[in-house]
């Protein structure tokens, strides 16, 4: 039914568009036959996958920034996704930067977005996925199942706009230890291009000075709460390869998990749209070369010591698949939904 809904969702500015969809999955999420069509119609063939010490049903994901505040966790688990990663979070709530701020380029398949990491902060988050008992047994048993998915439940955390990069680490550390008893992988956002400065943390010295603390405190959370806690960096496509070397070096000899790759670009090669020159950071197919590229450059250099995560261009089976062939663990999609519909989860996990 996507080719039909489109049009209706592409009248409406982005962002709405997004707020709508995303309300009706929260809504839906709450009613058991709702959910139960949409598996239906979603279901995947299992694929599993191991990784980070965790086990993923498929290795099809939801990328980072549809579901920031952890609203349809449920409801997302339903289309389908082996795995889904919320956020951006930060330590505190906050607005992010002006509305108009998501921009649709159909011409080139594209998304721009400088959204800043509008965040209601991580005490919010962690609450909505650790929902309290209500005075009903019958209500909290509900709720239970509402927020318990067998996809894997990844959280991405971001610093407060306002906090500058000297005390970033600071951020890192309370997120790492507000939301790792609810997550099952944390991945470290220091590359969105929307939040001013972010990416100098990608540097070999503040790199190294963010990962080396948060591996330590990480350290600490696993023994109090006896269970793994994977940590992930994401790094942006338009690293040059001397500063993708150092990132890369950094994440080897600190103890991390794994990287994916990658976030927004900055560039804009080659764009029809008249929006071409909004500033911010752009996704869809546009980035689908970038992003290969850097994918084989990462796969090359970690040489199978940590997984990677593919994401960026994703737009089709085909792109999915050729991302796995190419030395991905796992892909993850967010664009390719806004122009294919949901069911590009299915027919991903299909062509497998």
């Amino acid at each position: 039914m996507y080719p039909l809904l489109r049009p209706l969702l592409f009248r409406l500015e982005a962002e709405r568009a997004h707020a709508v969809t995303l309300g009706l999955l929260r809504v839906g999420q709450r009613v058991p036959a709702v959910l139960s069509i949409l598996k239906a119609l979603y279901s995947t063939r299992a694929k599993p996958v191991q990784a980070f010490g965790l086990t993923f049903k498929n290795p099809v994901g939801l990328a980072a920034g549809y579901d920031k505040d952890a609203l349809a966790v449920k409801g997302l688990g339903a289309l389908g996704f082996g795995h889904v990663e919320i956020g951006t979070v930060t330590p505190l709530p906050q607005a992010g930067n002006p509305k108009p701020r998501v921009f649709r380029l159909p011409e080139d398949e594209a998304v721009i977005n400088r959204m800043g990491f509008p965040s209601r902060g991580a005490t919010y988050v962690k609450n909505r996925l650790t929902p309290k008992p209500k005075v009903s047994p019958f209500e909290y048993l509900i709720r239970r199942k509402l927020y318990k998915s067998d996809v894997v439940l990844g959280v991405n955390l971001g610093k407060n706009k306002d906090t500058p990069n000297e005390q970033a680490v600071l951020d890192y550390l309370s997120l790492l230890q507000v939301l790792a008893p609810v997550a099952d992988y944390l991945s470290i956002n220091v590359s969105s291009p929307n939040t001013v400065g972010l990416r100098q943390l990608q540097g070999r010295d503040a790199l190294e000075g963010l990962l080396t603390q948060l591996h330590a405190q990480r350290k600490m959370e696993e023994a109090q709460l006896e269970k793994q806690i994977p940590l992930l960096v994401k790094l942006a496509p338009d690293l040059n390869d001397a500063e993708l070397d150092d990132a890369l070096d950094v994440i080897l000899r600190t103890g991390m998990d794994g990287v994916i790759a990658t976030n927004t670009t900055l560039a804009r090669d080659e764009l029809r749209s008249r929006l071409a020159e909004e500033s911010g950071g752009l996704s869809g197919r546009p980035l689908t070369v970038k992003s290969e590229a850097m994918l084989a450059k990462v796969v090359s250099r970690v040489d199978g010591r940590v997984p990677v995560v593919s994401v960026g261009g994703i737009m089709s089976p085909e792109d999915a698949k050729r991302r796995l062939e190419m030395g991905a663990m796992l892909v993850q999609v967010y664009t390719g939904l806004i122009y294919r519909g949901p069911g590009l989860v299915k027919k991903i996990v299909k062509a497998l």
